[in-house]
């Protein structure tokens, strides 16, 4: 399949595997670019530069096709080295970088000067245009239903996505509720260039984090995710737990008066514990509303040829079909 995205990006299908804090290693971004997407290593997961060095040349090692870094920018009293891990990504011959959170400008003319495509993540469609007129090549549009900061407009991909279509001159990714061919072609039909997939990816055999976590989402409802840190006006949907519930009793506890120190223990360090040793109550953590949609743990191989033969199916057989008819 052709589109505006396979074309920038190099890739065989139009799907993109997103940053995700400890998931996207080498293993994850390497394993989605063999399959004829674009695998994604989260460059804040790796903590320094020089981790990040060794995760790309360990990537480089596992797959001879494109992949992405994953540089989200937070605010923060002591931030993270960013000029240091936009050298290493430099340095390590990436060409395909996904920015996401703060405004990537100040960033952006090392990284085109390096010949780097960007692809910003937003969920609006005025922080979508912001990207293309700073030079992004391409912006990946969240909507509501997606995992981790769906932002605080609460718009659905149904409705953002046909938004984007109308104002974007560049190519966009759908992203949010993204699983399979139907996801793909209904991404399409509204106007995007193809999709961006983070909890799917996470049940897969090469995922490279504890299979409670994976059995968590095959096992998962659409009704199983829930907002959190709305008063601190820093919305993250997470898969709900008994740290979940905590968090919740305390921003209805204490209302306005919330305070970040307050939740701190449930939302912070708490990755390594929920991904790596699997402590699935340990703290909240990001997940879409497409775990509704996730029933099994395919290879990467697997999971993208069933798409692209999904979606393949959709357009020259049911779809066509209706047109003819």
């Amino acid at each position: 399949m052709k589109t505006r995205i396979t074309e920038l990006l190099g890739i065989e299908h139009p799907i993109m595997q997103g940053g995700m804090h400890y998931v996207g290693f080498a293993e994850m971004a390497a394993a989605v670019s063999n399959a004829g997407g674009l695998g994604t290593i989260t460059g804040l997961t790796l903590r320094t530069p020089e981790n990040l060095a060794r995760e790309i040349a360990r990537c480089r090692e596992m797959t001879s096709k494109p992949f992405a870094v994953n540089l989200t920018f937070l605010p923060a009293l002591t931030p993270p080295d960013y000029p240091g891990f936009v050298k290493a990504i430099i340095d390590g011959g990436v060409k395909i970088v996904e920015t996401a959170g703060n405004n990537p400008a100040k960033w952006m003319p090392a990284l085109k000067e390096a010949g780097i495509k960007v692809v910003h993540k937003c969920t609006s469609v005025r922080h979508a245009l912001k990207a293309e007129a700073i030079g992004c090549d391409a912006v990946s549009v969240d909507g509501f239903e997606c995992g981790g900061h769906p932002g605080e407009d609460d718009i659905p991909n149904m409705i953002l996505l046909p938004r984007a279509a109308e104002e974007l001159k560049i190519p966009f990714l759908a992203s949010g509720g993204m699983a399979d061919g139907r996801s793909l072609v209904a991404a399409l039909a509204m106007g995007a260039d193809g999709m961006n997939m983070g909890t799917r990816f996470i049940a897969t055999k090469e995922a490279p984090v504890h299979e409670n976590v994976k059995q968590a989402l095959v096992n998962a409802s659409e009704l199983d995710t829930t907002l959190i840190m709305r008063p601190l006006r820093n919305t993250e949907r997470v898969l709900k737990n008994a740290a979940v519930d905590r968090i919740l009793e305390k921003e209805k506890t204490l209302g306005a008066n919330l305070k970040f120190e307050d939740i701190i223990h449930e939302v912070g360090g708490v990755y390594p514990k929920i991904m790596t040793d699997g402590t699935m109550d340990a703290g909240a953590w990001s997940c879409g509303m497409v775990a509704g949609l996730i029933h099994d743990i395919p290879t990467c191989q697997e999971l993208i040829d069933r798409i692209m033969a999904e979606a393949n199916g959709l357009i020259r057989a049911r779809l066509a079909g209706m047109v003819a008819a």
